[in-house]
Formats: structure tokens, C-alpha cells, sequence
């Protein structure tokens, strides 16, 4: 039988967790250290790629130790050989910081990555599985090499997480069968409010990502009553752009004020094709939103019974939901009420929780 590495209220473990500064993970990462660090454990926050500005290096030093390195993101790179120095980087940060468990928060960082010291890889999202999704094929041969990386850092891994079972689904489907794979929702610490509120739509997301879909529902809001606006970048750091023509697009915000824009919306739409979580969604719930979310498997695993489905890439569609919810207050306060009922259960408590569930399942090793 394995030795495993039990956690202990009087015990709890050092992790080691990596993030960046540019993507979703760094809310993921800062919401859980903060989760951690409540718990009685120490965190050392590892970060990847572009440095954060001042802000948010304040976050990250609230709730851990943080450790800058000067190594790339798998995704930010054009070549495999851009990351060779990423494993040397990984055992300088935990000979540095000794932990008991390490987190990779991007599965390649584990590939080749030879330390005894348990590993878990938690797959928010890669390009192998948005294009199975989104554009329902196999990556372009100039970038198999990342999809490679992560089969090796899945294979390393003692652990392999997704933020909910569709994702994992879909995880194994692409990659075939992983060892050790199971789901850990995502989590969300938005306040709650007592939406819905102003007559308007609200959306948010990185529209330049065709995964997100902001052509449909900028199309649909050519057709709605109610005024449509999409929070979030519409040009990434990779030149895509979604020209906006009929909702309100007023860029990139600081959290808080997106949150603030939530509380003053009567109804939340998320037309995603390609979603591991939706945190956006999680956070609309937790304002007491109505939902409007396209029809796939992620959103209907956590928000079945909660929320008004369309079919996905359907415009038209999607207007007339929204139309219709615009003309039946009663409806949009009751599915408001499902939903802030709903998220309840995607608090950072269940997911700290869970990962520190997994940690304890862990083998006991030293770090070298």
C-alpha cells in the first residue's frame, strides 16, 4: 500500500503553485493561495511569463511568497525550445522553497520535471482541447509540440485536475486516457447582490478568443430590446481581433469595476462554444443574475436548472431568449434567485477543500 501524505489540521502542507499575470489563472491561483494560506498552509506563488504591474504584485504578496521567474508561458511560445529551461526553473523553485506538494497550473511544467516531490497538474484549458471544441479538429502541426508537452506533464503529474467533468471529458478525448484524472470546480469569491437590476445586458469574456463567441452575440444584440455590452478585451496579444458593430464594448477593466457593472445589469449572457469553467458566469450567479448561456456540456454540468440555454452559434436565438426574458420580470428575479442558489456551491471553501482533499491522496515524498 502507498504511504500517502496525510494533511493534519496541525500540519497543513507547503505548496508550491505556478501562475501568470496575463490570463485567467491568476484569479484561479490568488483565490485559492488565499484559500490555502486560511487553512493553515504556506504558499509560495511561482509566476510565469510577463511580470505583474504594481497591483497586482501587491495581491499575490497578501496571500504568499511570490517568486518571479524568467521563463515563458507554453502558450506565449513559438517553439518547444523556448521552454527548455523551464524544468531547471521548476527545481530552483523547490529547492528554493521546499515544498511539500508543487501545482503546476500549466500542465507542460511538469514535463521532464524530475524532483521527489508529489506533483499535481491542473489543466484550465490548452490549445489541443479549444480546438477540438471550437474548431472541431487537431492542432496545426506547428503547434503539436505543445500538445505533446502536455501529454508529458500529464504522465508526470501524481495528479491531474479540470475545473469540472466536462472538461475532463473532453481533456480524454483528445489526449486519450489520463491517470489520476478527476474534476475540482473552480471557485468564485464575487460578492453577492440582490440582481437583477437595469434594463441591460451584460457579458464578459476575452472576445478576441473565438472560443468565447462574441460574434454571435454581437449579432444577437443587433436584435435585442435591451442594450448589450461586452466587458473584456477585443484585440489579444497575438493580433486577433472581433470587430464589435451592435452591443457596447468598453474594453479591458480592473475586476472590481466588471463586478460593479454585473449589480447594475438585468440579465447575463455567455454564448461560449469552448468553456473548462466559465467564471464570469459564476460570478453574474452570485450577483443574482439570470443566466442566458449557450448549450454545452461545461454549462449544462453546472448550471442545469438555472439558467436559460441556447443552442450555441445561433444569433437569432439568442436574441429572442433575451427578448423574452427582457419582457418577464418575474421570470428574471426567479432565475436570478436559482442561480445566486446554485453558485453556493462553487465558494472558494469547496474548492480549497477539494484540492487540499487531493493533496492528502497524495505519496509522501521529500523535496529535493
Amino acid at each position: 500500500m502507498t504511504d500517502c501524505l496525510t494533511i493534519p489540521s496541525a500540519h497543513p502542507p507547503r505548496v508550491l503553485m505556478t501562475l501568470d499575470a496575463v490570463g485567467g489563472v491568476w484569479r484561479y491561483a490568488i483565490d485559492l493561495a488565499r484559500g490555502l494560506r486560511d487553512a493553515g498552509c504556506g504558499v509560495t506563488l511561482a509566476g510565469f511569463g510577463p511580470r505583474p504591474e504594481a497591483a497586482k504584485q501587491q495581491e499575490a504578496e497578501a496571500v504568499g511568497t511570490l517568486d518571479w521567474c524568467d521563463a515563458p508561458l507554453d502558450w506565449m511560445c513559438e517553439s518547444e525550445a523556448q521552454l527548455r529551461d523551464v524544468p531547471a526553473e521548476m527545481k530552483r523553485l523547490i529547492r528554493t522553497h521546499r515544498p511539500d506538494v508543487v501545482q503546476v497550473n500549466y500542465p507542460s511544467q511538469a514535463a521532464r520535471l524530475d524532483v521527489q516531490v508529489p506533483v499535481v497538474a491542473v489543466s484550465h484549458s490548452c490549445v489541443a482541447t479549444w480546438f477540438a471544441a471550437v474548431r472541431g479538429t487537431e492542432l496545426p502541426t506547428n503547434w503539436q509540440w505543445q500538445a505533446r508537452l502536455n501529454r508529458a506533464g500529464f504522465d508526470r503529474a501524481d495528479a491531474v485536475v479540470a475545473p469540472s467533468r466536462a472538461h475532463a471529458a473532453l481533456m480524454e478525448r483528445t489526449y486519450g486516457p489520463i491517470t489520476e484524472l478527476r474534476a475540482v470546480h473552480n471557485a468564485t469569491s464575487a460578492p453577492e447582490a440582490d440582481g437583477p437590476g437595469g434594463e441591460r445586458v451584460i457579458a464578459m469574456g476575452r472576445w478576441w478568443d473565438d472560443g468565447k463567441d462574441g460574434a454571435t452575440l454581437d449579432a444577437a444584440a443587433g436584435m435585442t430590446g435591451w442594450p448589450v455590452t461586452m466587458l473584456g478585451a477585443t484585440t489579444g496579444g497575438n493580433g486577433t481581433h472581433l470587430d464589435v458593430r451592435n452591443a457596447e464594448a468598453p474594453g479591458e477593466m480592473d475586476h472590481a469595476r466588471a463586478l460593479d457593472h454585473l449589480r447594475h445589469a438585468g440579465a447575463f449572457v455567455a454564448p461560449s462554444i469552448h468553456e473548462p469553467f466559465g467564471l464570469a458566469v459564476a460570478e453574474a450567479a452570485r450577483a443574482g443574475l439570470p443566466l442566458v448561456l449557450s448549450d454545452i456540456p461545461t454549462f449544462r454540468e453546472l448550471w442545469d436548472g438555472a439558467a436559460v440555454f441556447v443552442p450555441p452559434r445561433d444569433p437569432t436565438a439568442l436574441a429572442d431568449a433575451l427578448n423574452h426574458l427582457a419582457a418577464a420580470p418575474e421570470r428574471r428575479r426567479a432565475l436570478g434567485t436559482a442561480a445566486r442558489t446554485r453558485a453556493a456551491r462553487y465558494t472558494p471553501a469547496a474548492q480549497t477543500h477539494g484540492m487540499l482533499d487531493l493533496y492528502a491522496t497524495l505519496p509522501a515524498t521529500e523535496a529535493a
